[in-house]
């Protein structure tokens, strides 16, 4: 068996020989066995000579069988010592290499095991204090420096008024123009909407889209056009737009219209363009609130273009807000 010393696995280095002992012992075996053959035979020869003549036949077959059968049973006996001292043998060699596979197997995968479990949890540890020690030191100016990086999605961030800039402030000013811009990621995720009655986080990103005047139209023409193609079946999760390049968003920003921005137009479910087309020529509520979505979409996103990058562009242009215009403009004839 390998033995354990100070947490450390050692291995047997050399299996012990076991061959000298039995080999031994049947070279005993087989020259007692000699031995007690030759006294049977002298001690049969002498009887033979002794016994009285006129033996007949029966009885030189009863002398045969006193002078080979014991010497029979000898050797066989010798023969099953000699399997049985070769099968312990065999027995005591098996067992030592299979001690010596288990050793090797428990040397090559247990303890780099452990080793490595060890060296997971002291990294683990180190780097749970590092955390630690930085969120303790520096959480302020982590906060600051992320209020100070933060990136309105329709204007530039305004700075923080100060005590002294407060002083000069006129009566009357409204809370929402000292309120911070809401950014660009709060922006895109209030126009997605909340994913489910458990989605706190597009629930706040909604509450502060509606605090601004300017974004809170959008959301609330966005709001009733996807009320209403929901009452025609028309889910913008059911939808699967083909991607624009960012340069097209761009140039529909910057008021380019007609074929070269086709590619904005990515909505290709017949189902849902013809619904969507005949609920605008026959209901008028219907299409004024699509046209009404339309334009406060055009001038949001004219302003929104400015301040974002590409990556920011695509996520837009992912969320339901922009599926319902991409649905919207492709019936109205806006990439035509």
């Amino acid at each position: 068996m390998p033995d354990q010393r100070q947490g450390k696995i050692v291995t047997p280095q050399s299996t012990p020989p076991v061959e000298a002992g039995p080999v031994s012992r049947s070279n005993r075996t087989e020259m007692v066995a000699a031995a007690l053959s030759i006294i049977w035979l002298i001690a049969v020869a002498t009887y033979i000579f002794v016994a009285p003549e006129g033996v007949g036949t029966l009885g030189l077959v009863m002398t045969l069988m006193m002078v080979f059968l014991p010497i029979a049973v000898i050797w066989v006996a010798v023969t099953t010592l000699r399997s049985v001292q070769e099968l312990r043998s065999e027995a005591v060699r098996l067992q030592s290499a299979v001690e010596a596979m288990r050793a090797t197997w428990v040397q090559s995968h247990v303890q780099p095991s452990v080793e490595k479990k060890l060296d997971e949890i002291e990294r683990s540890a180190k780097s749970t204090e590092t955390a630690l020690a930085t969120f303790t030191s520096r959480r302020d100016s982590m906060l600051s420096q992320a209020l100070a990086d933060r990136k309105a999605a329709l204007a530039a961030p305004r700075p923080t008024p100060t005590i002294d800039d407060q002083t000069v402030l006129a009566l009357g000013t409204p809370a929402e123009d000292l309120r911070p811009p809401l950014s660009v990621a709060e922006f895109i995720r209030a126009l997605q909407f909340p994913e489910s009655p458990d989605d706190k986080e597009g629930f706040r990103a909604l509450r502060l889209a509606l605090e601004d005047r300017k974004i809170a139209k959008l959301i609330r023409a966005a709001q009733d056009a996807l009320t209403l193609l929901a009452q025609e079946g028309i889910y913008m999760d059911d939808l699967k737009p083909d991607r624009a390049r960012p340069e097209l968003w761009r140039s529909f920003a910057h008021g380019e219209r007609g074929g070269a921005i086709a590619g904005l137009g990515g909505i290709r479910d017949r189902s849902s363009l013809a619904l969507t087309a005949g609920r605008m020529r026959e209901d008028p509520v219907f299409r004024d609130a699509a046209h009404h979505f339309l334009r406060t979409f055009d001038r949001t996103f004219a302003e929104f273009e400015a301040n974002a990058s590409d990556a920011e562009l695509i996520a837009l242009a992912d969320s339901r807000t922009a599926r319902a215009f991409m649905l919207f403009g492709r019936v109205a004839g806006v990439f035509d």
